[in-house]
């Protein structure tokens, strides 16, 4: 039986580590927009809201 050793060198290991925690990061701010999205969708601004206060 052949034994596989695997070493990742720290260089590796922190950018996976890097690569790992942008790639959470990108998914909740895509989530975080596309809730926003729907949720402007069902809910209608009220009509101050619309003109941003300008009259």
């Amino acid at each position: 039986m052949k034994e596989v050793l695997l070493y990742i060198d720290p260089g590796s290991g922190s950018y996976l580590v890097q690569m790992i925690i942008a790639g959470v990061l990108a998914g909740v701010f895509y989530f975080k927009g596309l809730w926003w999205k729907i949720k402007n969708f069902f809910v209608r601004a009220k009509k101050d809201d619309a003109t941003n206060g300008i009259k």
